[in-house]
C-alpha cells in the first residue's frame, strides 16, 4: 500500500492583541509590587499576579502542529513547547473544499463557524478548510505547506484548489 505521511510545525505570531494582553499584565504586576510597599498585607496580591503571569504568557506561547496520513488532517496545538493537545481531526472524506483565503470557491461558506489554527502573519498565505467537526459543518484557518496540499490534492483532486 502507498502510505502518505508529512508533518508540519507552524508558530502562531504574536498579534498587536497579545503583545497588550502581555502588557496589560506585566503593568497589573507591577502596580501591585507597590500596593505591597504601600500596604504589607497586600503581598499576597504580587504572589497571585506573579502566578497568573506566568501561566497565561505560557498559554501565549502556541504553535500548531499538522499532521496529515493517508487522508487524515490532524492539528495539535502546543503551548509553550511543553504540553500538546489535538484541537482538530477530519478526514478528506468529510471535507466539502479547502481553497486559498479569499478564493471565489469558499463564498457560500461565508457565515459558517470559523477555526483559527494559523500563524496569523499577514504576510504567510492561508487556506481555509470548509469541514464536518463535531456534527456540524466549519471552516478551518491554517498554513499547509505544499506538501501538506499536494497529498490532499492527490486524494481529492475535485475539493482542493491550490
Amino acid at each position: 500500500m502507498n502510505e502518505f505521511l508529512t508533518e508540519q510545525l507552524v508558530k502562531r505570531t504574536n498579534t498587536i492583541a497579545t503583545t497588550l494582553k502581555k502588557a496589560g499584565l506585566i503593568s497589573a504586576t507591577v502596580v501591585s509590587v507597590f500596593l505591597g510597599f504601600v500596604h504589607p498585607m497586600l503581598v499576597w496580591v504580587t504572589a497571585i499576579m506573579v502566578i497568573v503571569d506566568i501561566f497565561l504568557f505560557k498559554r501565549m506561547n502556541v504553535e500548531f502542529e499538522y499532521v496529515y496520513f493517508n487522508g487524515d488532517l490532524d492539528i495539535d496545538k502546543i503551548m509553550d513547547m511543553q504540553s500538546r493537545k489535538r484541537v482538530f481531526s477530519t478526514n478528506i472524506k468529510e471535507m466539502e473544499v479547502i481553497a486559498p483565503t479569499g478564493s471565489v470557491e469558499l463564498h457560500p461558506y461565508q457565515r459558517t463557524k470559523t477555526l483559527d489554527y494559523s500563524t496569523q502573519n499577514p504576510e504567510d498565505k492561508t487556506y481555509e478548510m470548509v469541514t464536518l467537526f463535531k456534527g456540524e459543518t466549519v471552516k478551518v484557518i491554517f498554513n499547509p505547506n505544499e506538501k501538506i496540499l499536494n497529498g490532499m490534492k492527490n486524494m481529492a483532486p475535485r475539493k482542493v484548489f491550490i
